[in-house]
Protein backbone atom coordinates (compact mmCIF):
# COMPACT_ATOMS: atom_id res chain seq x y z
CA UNK A 1 0.00 0.00 0.00
CA UNK A 2 2.88 2.41 0.61
CA UNK A 3 2.23 5.97 1.62
CA UNK A 4 0.16 6.87 -1.44
CA UNK A 5 -3.49 7.01 -0.60
CA UNK A 6 -5.63 6.44 -3.67
CA UNK A 7 -8.85 8.19 -4.64
CA UNK A 8 -10.35 11.38 -3.33
CA UNK A 9 -10.90 10.69 0.33
CA UNK A 10 -7.50 9.11 1.05
CA UNK A 11 -8.91 7.05 3.93
CA UNK A 12 -7.39 3.63 4.60
CA UNK A 13 -9.41 0.75 6.06
CA UNK A 14 -8.25 -2.65 7.29
CA UNK A 15 -10.79 -5.50 7.22
CA UNK A 16 -9.96 -8.32 9.66
CA UNK A 17 -11.99 -11.52 9.53
CA UNK A 18 -11.25 -15.24 9.21
CA UNK A 19 -14.18 -15.67 6.81
CA UNK A 20 -13.06 -14.92 3.22
CA UNK A 21 -16.58 -14.00 2.05
CA UNK A 22 -16.80 -11.28 4.73
CA UNK A 23 -13.45 -9.84 3.63
CA UNK A 24 -14.52 -9.96 -0.03
CA UNK A 25 -17.88 -8.29 0.56
CA UNK A 26 -16.52 -5.51 2.80
CA UNK A 27 -13.54 -4.91 0.49
CA UNK A 28 -15.87 -4.65 -2.51
CA UNK A 29 -18.30 -2.22 -0.86
CA UNK A 30 -15.58 -0.01 0.66
CA UNK A 31 -13.37 0.04 -2.45
CA UNK A 32 -16.40 1.05 -4.52
CA UNK A 33 -16.79 4.03 -2.17
CA UNK A 34 -13.18 5.06 -2.83
CA UNK A 35 -11.52 3.75 0.33
CA UNK A 36 -8.06 2.14 0.26
CA UNK A 37 -8.73 -1.33 1.68
CA UNK A 38 -6.36 -4.00 3.05
CA UNK A 39 -7.22 -7.23 4.86
CA UNK A 40 -5.98 -9.69 7.47
CA UNK A 41 -7.32 -13.11 8.49
CA UNK A 42 -6.22 -13.43 12.13
CA UNK A 43 -5.44 -11.30 15.16
CA UNK A 44 -1.66 -11.47 14.94
CA UNK A 45 -1.65 -10.52 11.25
CA UNK A 46 -4.11 -7.73 12.07
CA UNK A 47 -1.80 -6.16 14.66
CA UNK A 48 1.18 -6.34 12.31
CA UNK A 49 -0.80 -4.66 9.52
CA UNK A 50 -2.28 -2.04 11.86
CA UNK A 51 1.23 -1.07 12.99
CA UNK A 52 2.59 -1.05 9.42
CA UNK A 53 -0.31 0.62 7.59
CA UNK A 54 -1.80 2.87 10.30
CA UNK A 55 -5.33 2.61 8.85
CA UNK A 56 -7.96 5.22 9.68
CA UNK A 57 -10.46 2.48 10.52
CA UNK A 58 -10.38 -1.25 11.28
CA UNK A 59 -13.26 -3.70 10.87
CA UNK A 60 -12.41 -6.34 13.46
CA UNK A 61 -14.11 -9.72 13.80
CA UNK A 62 -14.59 -10.90 17.38
CA UNK A 63 -13.93 -14.63 16.88
CA UNK A 64 -10.60 -15.18 15.10
CA UNK A 65 -7.59 -17.47 15.36
CA UNK A 66 -4.35 -16.46 17.15
CA UNK A 67 -5.83 -13.40 18.88
CA UNK A 68 -9.50 -12.54 19.18
CA UNK A 69 -10.95 -9.17 18.22
CA UNK A 70 -11.21 -7.97 21.83
CA UNK A 71 -7.49 -8.61 22.41
CA UNK A 72 -6.51 -6.81 19.21
CA UNK A 73 -8.78 -3.87 20.00
CA UNK A 74 -7.35 -3.52 23.53
CA UNK A 75 -3.77 -3.57 22.20
CA UNK A 76 -4.56 -0.91 19.58
CA UNK A 77 -6.38 1.36 22.01
CA UNK A 78 -3.67 1.19 24.71
CA UNK A 79 -0.90 2.06 22.21
CA UNK A 80 -0.55 5.86 22.14
CA UNK A 81 0.59 5.78 18.50
CA UNK A 82 -2.44 3.72 17.38
CA UNK A 83 -5.15 4.73 19.85
CA UNK A 84 -6.85 7.21 17.49
CA UNK A 85 -7.60 4.46 14.95
CA UNK A 86 -11.35 3.84 14.79
CA UNK A 87 -12.47 0.24 15.42
CA UNK A 88 -15.74 -1.36 14.36
CA UNK A 89 -16.17 -4.80 15.95
CA UNK A 90 -17.98 -7.49 13.91
CA UNK A 91 -19.84 -10.41 15.45
CA UNK A 92 -22.23 -13.08 14.31
CA UNK A 93 -23.72 -13.41 17.78
CA UNK A 94 -25.32 -10.05 18.43
CA UNK A 95 -25.64 -10.70 22.14
CA UNK A 96 -25.57 -7.67 24.39
CA UNK A 97 -22.63 -9.09 26.37
CA UNK A 98 -20.54 -9.15 23.16
CA UNK A 99 -21.38 -5.53 22.51
CA UNK A 100 -20.48 -4.53 26.08
CA UNK A 101 -17.21 -6.45 25.94
CA UNK A 102 -16.32 -4.84 22.58
CA UNK A 103 -17.09 -1.35 23.81
CA UNK A 104 -15.14 -1.93 27.03
CA UNK A 105 -12.17 -3.06 24.90
CA UNK A 106 -12.31 0.38 23.27
CA UNK A 107 -14.32 -0.29 20.10
CA UNK A 108 -15.96 2.75 18.55
CA UNK A 109 -18.86 0.82 17.05
CA UNK A 110 -20.32 -2.68 16.87
CA UNK A 111 -21.94 -4.40 13.85
CA UNK A 112 -23.76 -7.72 13.85
CA UNK A 113 -23.40 -10.11 10.89
CA UNK A 114 -25.03 -10.26 8.48
CA UNK A 115 -24.87 -6.52 7.82
CA UNK A 116 -26.14 -4.43 4.95
CA UNK A 117 -23.62 -2.79 2.61
CA UNK A 118 -25.48 0.52 2.94
CA UNK A 119 -25.30 0.26 6.74
CA UNK A 120 -21.56 -0.40 6.57
CA UNK A 121 -20.93 2.64 4.37
CA UNK A 122 -23.06 4.84 6.64
CA UNK A 123 -21.11 3.72 9.74
CA UNK A 124 -17.79 4.38 8.01
CA UNK A 125 -18.86 7.86 6.90
CA UNK A 126 -20.14 8.57 10.41
CA UNK A 127 -16.80 7.59 11.99
CA UNK A 128 -14.44 9.01 9.36
CA UNK A 129 -16.37 12.11 8.35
Amino acid sequence: MGTDKKNGNGKRILVVDDEPHVIRSLTFVLSKEGYDVASAENGEDALAKIRALRPDLVFLDVMMPKKNGYEVCREVKKDSVLSDIRVIMLTAKGQESDREQGLSAGADEFLTKPFSPIGVVEKVRELLG
